[in-house]
């Protein structure tokens, strides 16, 4: 895998349509991020007040501003020049608090140089999947955690939400009631190539997802120290699925579209 080619056509691709994203995360995210991210990664990250916090792969800014508002500093970057020009934008009220910067999260040495244990946390919402190799991010990460730090991620579950899930809606006659089930179905798992995914709906171009299983994500983290102490599996809820049209994660409540885990350096 080139993975210097990937990672400059996927920042040119995320510098493309910062527009989009910016407008549909707006100032605190769009529903997936509202209902199923945010929530799970305040619960691990157990942020107290004066806390310094480095968020990854920050995109337009609204964690990294949630988690200001709650009493952080923060630091927060992306690679996409584009996108911290909105993320600065959006946040002005709170430049005191989050200090946005244009840092490729695959570079380990610029990230080195934001400063040897100096966080209390670090945060990495929805991005591992769009780096083509995270290994560089875990090792800086280990070195830019203070004593008891905790790094805490979400991504795409690698178990259900991988580069090919087939949304599926059946029809049953059971004793007499046709009911409506939903499910997702895979074709791989252990082993997939980087693909260009269609992402949000009405998104302007397709970008790249790296799969990783579970053993491939998690092995990154512990070959740079880490132990994993925390884990999350948030979903949907049965009101959600119940409202929902279409074919959509919302529509799945017993299947968990987001992995949140807490790593601490072991």
């Amino acid at each position: 895998m080139d993975i210097k080619r990937l990672n400059d056509e996927g920042r040119e691709l995320w510098n493309q349509k910062a527009h989009f994203w910016d407008a549909l995360h707006g100032d605190f995210g769009n529903m997936f991020h509202q209902r199923l991210v945010e929530p799970s990664v305040l619960q691990l990250l157990e942020l107290k007040a004066g806390d310094i916090v480095l968020d990854v792969g920050c995109g337009n800014g609204a964690f990294a501003r949630r988690l200001a508002e709650r009493g952080a500093l923060v630091t927060a970057f992306d690679y996409s020049e584009e996108l911290i020009r909105l993320a600065k934008a959006r946040g002005a009220a709170l430049s005191a608090a989050v200090d946005f910067r244009v840092i490729d999260g695959t570079d380990e040495a610029a990230m080195l140089a934001l400063g040897a244990g100096r966080f209390d946390g670090i945060t990495c919402a929805m991005a591992l999947m769009d780096m083509p190799t995270i290994d560089p991010l875990f090792r800086a990460a280990a070195c830019l955690l203070r004593q008891g730090g905790r790094f805490v991620f979400a991504t795409q579950h690698p178990a259900f939400n991988s580069n090919n899930p087939i949304f599926v809606h059946e029809k049953e006659d059971r004793d007499g009631v046709v009911g409506d089930h939903y499910a997702v179905k895979l074709r791989a798992y252990l082993d997939m190539p980087p693909v260009k995914g269609a992402g949000a709906p009405g998104e302007p171009a397709p970008h790249y997802y790296y799969h990783r299983s579970l053993s491939e994500l998690l092995g990154a983290a512990f070959a740079a120290g880490f132990v994993l102490d925390g884990l999350l599996e948030p979903a949907f809820s049965a009101d959600d699925a119940e409202a929902s049209e279409g074919l959509s994660w919302s529509k799945l409540a017993q299947i968990p579209p987001v992995l949140s885990g807490r790593l601490r350096l072991a």
